[in-house]
This record gives structure tokens, sequence and C-alpha cells, in this order.
């Protein structure tokens, strides 16, 4: 079986921060090549629901839907704490029940979490770079931004409702909102999942511990679209420490959002995050 293991992950600041490393041969890969496809979110759900790549970034939200076919990882997580996706409109704009919004793809967390509150709307989906404009030129009444676009949009924009704060209803307080990570196909040999799983964890750990160096290399390169200190804000942000391994806090917010998407009728049965995860277990029982 071939050693070279296809990698897709988004062109956003954060997936490029947490793979890069890898790429840049900081890690030892234990003899496997990692092959780098840069697709927006969207399309990655999309081949997700396919099977077609064999680790994946993915939308949380839409892990159930894939969950017999990938395994979900620990590592390369992004989520939001007090913070995440805005809704915005025009300054003055009332928005009517049945608002025409512009979403950045049908299978994206936020989108899971906005047709739930919203359930009225009319939702047009776009690639999250034209959802600015469209709000502006008044294609759409409202819009979701995600990604770098949170941290800075025209004027005459404002924020309606931040996702953060539907979370929050819908979850209660304490837990961070989840937003995406990486599933691996689940036709790979285990041994292998939990070698590629460790890999990618050194990944992350060595891309935060050489956070400046590497920022430094990916706008020398020009691999990432925002630079300087808004850079840097995103990076703390949506990769940080608290992006190497799922914690326990994490873990029981995936729960919950999986417990809300099953109590609004988006899967047909309950999923419990841990059940879906690579055991490791299977390692520590080989060395014995």
């Amino acid at each position: 079986m071939s050693r070279t293991i296809q990698l897709a992950h988004s062109p956003d600041a954060d997936d490029i921060f947490m793979y890069y490393a890898i790429k840049f041969g900081w890690v030892d890969t234990k003899g496997y090549s990692f092959e780098n496809i840069g697709l927006d979110i969207e399309t990655l759900n999309v081949e997700a629901l396919r099977g077609t790549y064999d680790v994946s970034a993915i939308s949380f939200g839409m892990y159930p839907l894939i969950k017999e076919e990938y395994a979900l990882l620990r590592t390369a997580v992004s989520f939001g704490e007090g913070y995440g996706p805005k809704l915005i409109k025009h300054k003055e704009k009332r928005l009517k029940r049945n608002f025409k919004v512009a979403l950045s793809g049908k299978y994206t967390t936020n989108a899971m979490l906005f047709r739930i509150y919203y359930p009225d709307a009319r939702p047009v989906y776009m690639d999250f770079l034209e959802i600015e404009e469209a709000v502006v030129s008044g294609k759409v009444d409202a819009g979701v931004l995600i990604h770098e676009s949170i941290l800075d949009f025209d004027e005459s924009l404002e924020v309606e409702k931040e996702i953060w704060d539907i979370w929050v209803e819908l979850a209660g307080e304490g837990l961070p909102l989840p937003l995406g990570g990486m599933a691996l196909r689940r036709s790979l040999p285990l041994n292998r999942a939990i070698n590629i799983e460790n890999i990618l964890i050194d990944g992350v750990k060595v891309a935060n511990d050489r956070k400046e160096e590497l920022c430094t290399k990916l706008e020398a390169d020009n691999l990432v679209r925002i630079s300087d200190s808004m850079l840097n804000k995103y990076l703390d942000m949506y990769a940080s420490d608290d992006s190497v391994e799922l914690s326990d806090l994490q873990l029981k917010a995936l729960d919950t959002l999986y417990d809300i998407g099953f109590k609004h009728g988006l899967w047909e049965c309950p999923v419990k995050t841990e059940d879906y995860l690579i055991p490791k277990e299977y390692s520590d029982l080989r060395s014995k």
C-alpha cells in the first residue's frame, strides 16, 4: 500500500499554519509523504461525503453524516471561545422573518446553527469570499462571514447576530463553539491511522512552537491571504495550543453540538464523539 497520504485542507490561514510545518519538513513523517490539497471548506465537506480524500478538513457540523466512513481526528481542531462567524447586514436595515441570507455552504457548522435559529430565512450558498460583497450590493439581505472575513468588513455593514451567541442560547454557557476539524478514511489500516494522527499532532505542536518563524515563511511565500498583526490575531483565535489535541471540554462541546443536531432531526441517531475517534489503546496493546 502506498505511503503517500492525501491531506486535504482549506487555504485559510489557520489550516495552512497547522499543516505546513509538515510540508516544510519540520516534522518526522515516519516514512509517509503527504500530498497537500487546498480546497474551500464546503468543497471539502462535499468531497468527504463522497469519500474522496484519505485525510480531510471538515466542518464539525457535518461529521455525523460521514461517521461510518471517516474517523474523527483529535488534532488540528478549531473552536471559538467568545467569538466565531458573524451574521452581518447593512446598518439600519431591518431583517424580515424570511430574509435572504448568504451562507458559506450547506454543510458548514455555522450554517447548521444558523438554520436551526432562523428556520424561516432563505439561504443562498456561495464561496465565503463573495459573501461580504453580496450583502454590500444588496444581492442578499444578510450574510454569515467566516474565517478571516470576520476581522475586517465594509464600514457600511454591522453585526446583526454572532453565531457564538446562537451557540450559547442553544448549548448553554461554558462550552467552546465547535467549528472544524479533521477526519481520516476508515479504510486505512488502524496502525497507519494511528501513525498519521500522531504525525499531524506533532505538526500542530511544532507550528505553535515555531509560530513566529512559520508565519514569516508563510507570508514570504505568499501562502496566506492576511499578514502581520491580523494574521497573528487570527491564529490566536483559531490555531493555538487548544488546536493540538481535543480536550475533555471540547469533546463535551462536540457531544452537545451533535445532541442539538439529533434533537432537530439532522441525523437519525445520537452521536457520542469518543465512539468515533481512532482507538489509541491499539498501539499500547501492540507494544506489550
